[in-house]
């Protein structure tokens, strides 16, 4: 029996902590009036374009994890 042919009360909840790991970019760049500023500066950029390019890699680890545990259920 394959999952598209259970009935809808027989199929698994998506556990809390995979909404919380695929709300945490959009929670950390939704605001931007919180990390619109230079310093702290990496590399020569200001703060402005590296926290966001740290989001970019770090949701990608996020969605590989949400990915990774879904497809296991």
């Amino acid at each position: 029996m394959d999952a598209s042919s259970q009935p809808a009360s027989a199929k698994k909840r998506t556990p809390a902590w995979v909404w919380v790991l695929l709300a945490a970019p959009y929670i950390g760049l939704c605001f931007p009036q919180m990390y619109v500023r230079t310093m702290p500066a990496l590399f020569g950029f200001p703060f402005f374009y590296w926290y966001q390019f740290a989001w970019v890699i770090l949701t990608s680890f996020l969605l590989y994890l949400v990915y990774r545990a879904l497809k296991s259920r």
